[in-house]
This record gives C-alpha cells, structure tokens and sequence, in this order.
C-alpha cells in the first residue's frame, strides 16, 4: 500500500465516525419535534385548557391516558432540548457562534419549565384517587401554573429567536429556505402562549416543518460548509 493510499484510508475512517455522528443527531432533529405531536395528539382534547371544568372532565373519565399523554409531553420536552443542543454543534460546525450559542441557554431553561406544566396536571391523578374536588384544585394550582406557563413560554421564545437568527446567518439552507425555517420556529415557539390543545398541536406540526429541514440536510452534508463567523 502507497503512502497516499494509506493517507486516504485514514482520511476515510475519519470520517466515517463522523458521518455516522451526524446520521445519529440528524434522526434526533427529525424525531423530536414528530413524538411530540405524537404525545399531543394522545392527549385529551381540550378546546381551552384555562377551562378548569374542561380540564377536570378530561381527566376523570380516563386517567390512565391522562397521565401517560402527560408523561409523553414531558419526555418530548426533553427530546426538543436534545434536539437543539445536536443543532446547536452543526450550526458551530458551520462557522455560526453567536445566536444559536446564547438561543441554547434560554431553550434548555424554557423547555424544562414547559415539562413542569404535564408534571403538575399528573399530580392531578393524586387528586382524583383522593376524592378531592379536582377542578377547585386545578383553580388553587393557577397561582403557579400560569407563571410558569407564561415564563417557560418567553425563554422559549428568546432562544427560538436565537436558533432562527443563526440559521439564516449560518448559510446551511438556501436563504429562501432557511427564513421559511426561522418563521415556522417562530410560529412554533407563539403556539405555547396560547393555552388550547388546537394550537399547541399546530405548534407541532410547525416544529416539524421547521426541523426537518434541517435534519434532511444535516443527513446530506454531515460537515457544512463554514462560513465567515456570525
């Protein structure tokens, strides 16, 4: 074997490790934002989910789904954070360090306070085995679930923004392209505002629309280009 074929082999199995890395975290942008539509359509429907009578006979005639759809918000939570870290190091990789960097740090925060909401209407089940009046508990819980609704919804949204930036800044899609992804990510990020099981689902299917994308090119140029720093 030459010198410049074993350069080549080297160069070859370099890469491969990466590529297979990149296949990986490309399946979690795809999966992530598809499992929480998957857990929100589970969900029970719930026109407007301040409706505490709403909620509450939801809940009572199926509590078993009610507290495994609430399980799977939560881990499609975690999922979208996955998500966005892998986007995140491609987004770097392409030579973008700004936006996505500080957008990271507000979607970690914000995700985690959006999988405390589901771990508190599943404590609802506590309730309905005690025998207690579930709805006036629902109202007693308003106190702390609206501000976290309302702050886990505005960190979200400032890291969303910082995704979008970068990504039209990163040259990773084609510009007409990459502001249709920024725009869907917004619309995805104003769906959590509205407390209607409507529009979160189109909140998800947004996600959708706007990772995939994304993971489809991370599958077809598993190294980007890189572009000046931005």
């Amino acid at each position: 074997m030459t010198t410049v074929e074993r350069g080549r082999g080297a160069a070859d199995r370099t890469r491969r490790p990466t590529a297979s890395r990149a296949g990986t975290g490309a399946d979690m942008v795809a999966f992530a934002p598809v499992w929480l539509l998957v857990a929100l359509l589970y969900h029970p429907f719930i026109a407007d989910l301040t409706d505490k009578a709403s909620v509450a006979a939801a809940l009572t005639p199926d509590p078993v789904r009610w507290g495994f759809s609430h399980l799977a918000v939560g881990v499609g939570s975690a999922l979208l954070v996955l998500a966005f870290i892998v986007l995140r190091r491609y987004l770097r990789d392409a030579g973008e360090h700004r936006w996505s960097r500080w957008g990271l740090p507000f979607i970690v925060v914000g995700s985690t306070l959006f999988a405390f909401l589901p771990a508190m209407e599943i404590a609802m089940l506590g309730v309905l085995a005690a025998g207690a009046d579930v709805r006036a508990v629902l109202v007693a819980m308003d106190p702390w679930f609206v501000p976290i609704l309302l702050a886990g919804s505005i960190t979200f949204a400032l890291g969303i923004l910082g995704f979008a930036v970068g990504i039209v800044r990163s040259g990773v899609l084609g510009r007409s392209l990459a502001w249709g992804v920024a725009a869907m990510l917004v619309l995805s990020a104003a769906g959590r505002f509205v407390p209607s099981t409507t529009v979160l689902l189109l909140g998800a299917v947004a996600s959708i629309a706007a990772l995939w994308p994304l993971a489809y090119r991370m599958h077809k140029r598993p190294q980007p280009a890189r572009t000046a720093e931005s």
